[in-house]
């Protein structure tokens, strides 16, 4: 995968505390968690338990307290279920020993100072409580033990549990264990009486303290995004009065930057104009013609970067990107975005900054590449590819595809697959099951190594000193089973064969492994798609992200936009560097009286009814308009959806517009519309609209929602309320390109009557030149006679 590359930057730092600890965190925890809320706070259902996520932290927290002084005031409680933890179901813990648990982590800029788990439980009547036992374990340490008496089995319990503030670290990992027997004579390992059920409702209580962190670069993106903190992230943006252009791109540079950050967790900005925060981090825009009132703001030299404290509070900081104009803004904001790990002290004046390399097509490092295969070393770590036990957790490989992919007539994307696992002793039904986003792909049986005489295990020990077989298989995914975020779940099932009475002993010595040189290939299919989609722009930023830095994109604001048309922007911006991975540093800002300027670019178009004229000029080319309380749609037929199936796939996207419908209602309503730009053909236009300035942020609320993004799809989504509805019309235009031959093959499957028509036209052609033909030779047989 693409990395981000490294600048050239040369820095003039003014000297301030470092800590010692808390300067680089190592790789980005990604999987189930949850975030935590204030203890007694009502708690909104989350839509994904394995999105959002418990931020907490002590070590981090501590080492920030060593560097800083005392905890601050501010202390609080909060509560988080298993279930917001990531388990969606109550855990079902089995045989002599079984295990599960969750993570959750702690804030850098916290440290825990109590700490209670308050578990409900049910355990198995058959259990022997001199035996038997449930252990609570913190990172590996037992937190606690917990009794099965003859008594309470077979009833749900409750018990609340002190657990040592000591043993809590940055990422923690919180895990149940049943220790169980059945018998003091010989025993079934796995026999059904030994069984434990902790409900996911279980509450675990921290109490946290506020830690201070210094104003320090070297720190960055903290305190700003905190990985640990996996809950949204929730960024206000400052600016002085109405922003120029140039401002705008370089705050979304900045907001694209921790949108990439974010990354699952999703990132909002809100902009305030001339105004911090009364509370919180912020980042503050500032050139010598744009200062933010009550911001204390440093001599500016050049393009600057700084951290200092919120005036407004005291748990609080500001990231001054400073610039004496514009353009030294944006050298500023690129710094930041770009080589951000290279600054240091609690201010710092870039000298000089190189630029990039222009950016490719489908080069975004989040995005499988297209121009070679790709290990699944470099999607995963590699301990992440390493299982062991017979129950084993899944292997599991995230990847995100380009949203443009045309598999038509194709097999699918080829996986390369290499695995080993420890060889079975004889055959049994063990196989490694392999699942594309929870849906069953194929399994391949798990291979057994006879022992004759002891012979075939020493030749296996000679050719194979893990002790491991080595297998590689060839897998074709089908495309449609693949969304642009997607995840191969690869499972080791090891049958376990039963000896007989006191013969069964658990030797827990399996493992398995995925090869991190398995590979991933899209090289062999094109890039080309119909538009307009919201489903590719919901879920990639498609077409926009084509290229990872924007370079194509240019974002039409009304010619005097307010503080949600900002925000809903600075949003997008940060959906965008999700999707790549790489900051928006080539997106260009424009206002509708400068439209014609950006024809040569896909346009993202945002604004009221009211303030975005482009609304009314586009009405036309518009599934929707809305004015007010008065929406206008446009309808299709009912002929042609019931006939949209001889016209292939895409029939009914592709039906024409019947009528037109208005209505008036008072309700606030916005809209996501796609269509081809008016200013240039084959470029795009993705519209948010809303008939009142706060239907803004309710669109960006749907793109950030895991679960409402799905109904994004088509040339339209309609948002009132917690509705959201799409629809399709007009779809006409293509964009990216196929081979030749391909082309009119495709063209030709869409069209059969056209086909029909051309064969029975290539049909009558032939005829007639063989009618032609043989006439000619009749003439000449003729001629030769009379001759």
């Amino acid at each position: 995968m693409t990395k981000t590359p490294r600048l050239p930057v040369r820095l003039r730092a003014r000297p301030a505390a470092r800590l010692p600890v808390l300067t680089r965190l190592g790789a980005l925890l990604a999987l189930s968690m949850l975030t935590m809320t204030p203890a007694g706070a009502q708690r909104a259902a989350m839509p994904d338990a394995t999105r959002d996520a418990v931020t907490a932290q002590a070590p981090a927290g501590a080492a920030a307290q060593a560097a800083t002084g005392a905890p601050r005031s501010g202390a609080r409680t909060v509560q988080v279920t298993f279930k917001q933890l990531g388990a969606d179901v109550p855990f079902q813990l089995r045989g002599v020993d079984g295990i599960n648990g969750v993570p959750f982590s702690i804030r850098a800029d916290e440290v825990v100072t109590a700490a209670r788990l308050k578990l409900r439980y049910t355990y198995s009547p058959a259990l022997i409580p001199a035996l038997s036992h449930i252990n609570v374990m913190l990172n590996g340490e037992v937190a606690a033990t917990v009794p099965v008496p003859k008594e309470t089995a077979g009833t749900s319990l409750e018990r609340e549990l002190a657990i040592e503030p000591r043993l809590i670290s940055e990422f923690n990992r919180l895990n149940l264990q049943l220790i169980g027997h059945y018998t003091t004579d010989c025993e079934d390992p796995f026999h059904s009486s030994l069984w434990a059920t902790i409900g996911n409702s279980s509450v675990l209580e921290l109490t946290l303290t506020p830690v201070a962190l210094a104003n320090e670069l070297s720190l960055l993106p903290l305190p700003f995004f905190d990985r640990r903190d996996v809950g949204r992230l929730r960024l206000p943006f400052v600016f002085a009065g109405a922003p120029s252009p140039a401002t705008l791109e370089a705050a979304g540079a900045v907001s694209s930057w921790f949108g990439a950050l974010a990354g699952y967790r999703g990132a909002s900005f809100s902009a305030t104009l001339n105004q911090v925060p009364a509370a919180g981090n912020a980042v503050v825009f500032v050139t010598n013609e744009e200062k933010p009132a009550g911001v204390e703001v440093p001599a500016i030299n050049g393009p600057m970067i700084a951290v200092v404290p919120n005036p407004a509070d005291a748990n609080g900081k500001l990231l001054l990107v400073m610039g004496r104009d514009s353009a030294e803004l944006k050298t500023a904001a690129r710094a930041l975005t770009l080589g951000a790990r290279a600054l240091s002290g609690q201010s710092a004046t870039i000298n000089k900054l190189d630029d990039v390399a222009p950016r490719v097509p489908y080069d975004a490092p989040n995005w499988v590449r297209s121009d070679r295969p790709v290990r699944f070393g470099e999607l995963t770590e590699v301990r992440d590819l390493n299982v062991s036990g017979y129950n084993p957790d899944l292997v599991r490989v995230n990847f995100r595809l380009p949203p443009d992919l045309f598999g038509w007539r194709s097999k699918g994307i080829p996986i390369d697959l290499k695995y080993r696992y420890t060889p079975r002793p004889v055959v049994d039904k063990s196989t490694l099951n392999i699942n594309v986003n929870r849906q069953f792909l194929r399994a391949y049986a798990l291979r057994s190594v006879k022992n004759q005489d002891g012979r075939a295990s020493q030749l296996l020990a000679k050719v194979l000193p893990d002790g491991s077989v080595p297998v590689k298989e060839r897998i074709d995914l089908p495309l449609f089973m693949l969304p642009a975020q997607s995840q191969l779940q690869f499972h080791f099932y090891y049958d376990y064969l039963k000896q007989g009475a006191c013969k069964d002993v658990l030797l827990d010595n399996v493992k398995g492994a995925i090869d991190p040189d398995s590979t991933i290939d899209v090289t062999g299919l094109p890039h080309f798609i119909a538009l307009p989609d919201l489903a590719v722009f919901g879920n990639s930023g498609f077409p926009f992200t084509r290229l990872a830095d924007l370079s194509e994109t240019a974002v039409i604001l009304p010619d005097k936009p307010g503080a949600e048309d900002y925000s809903t922007y600075l949003t997008l911006m940060g959906r965008m560097g999700e999707s790549t991975g790489y900051p928006a540093t080539g997106v260009a800002v424009s206002g509708a009286s400068q439209v014609d300027k950006q024809a040569q670019r896909d346009l993202l178009v945002i604004g009221t009814a009211q303030s975005q004229p482009l609304f009314t000029q586009w009405a036309e080319r518009m599934p929707v308009s809305l004015v007010g309380n008065e929406k206008r749609f446009s309808l299709t037929d009912a002929v042609s959806t019931v006939m949209g199936w001889w016209n292939g796939a895409d029939g009914t996207r592709n039906r024409p517009v019947e009528t037109h419908m208005s209505v008036s209602s008072a309700a606030t309503d916005a809209t996501l519309s796609g269509f081809e730009s008016p200013l240039a053909s084959g470029r795009s236009v993705v519209a948010v609209t809303s008939n009142a300035p706060q239907g803004l942020l309710a669109m960006t609320d749907v793109l950030l929602d895991p679960e409402q993004v799905t109904h994004v799809q088509g040339s339209l989504v309609l948002v009132h309320g917690k509705d959201i509805d799409s629809l399709a019309a007009q779809q006409n235009y293509y964009v990216g390109k196929l081979a030749p031959w391909t082309y009119v093959q495709w063209w030709l499957s869409r069209r059969p009557l056209a086909m029909v028509l051309m064969i029975g036209g290539a049909s009558l052609t032939l005829a007639a030149l063989l009618f032609l033909s043989l006439r000619a030779r009749a003439r000449q047989r003729k001629k030769g006679e009379h001759a």
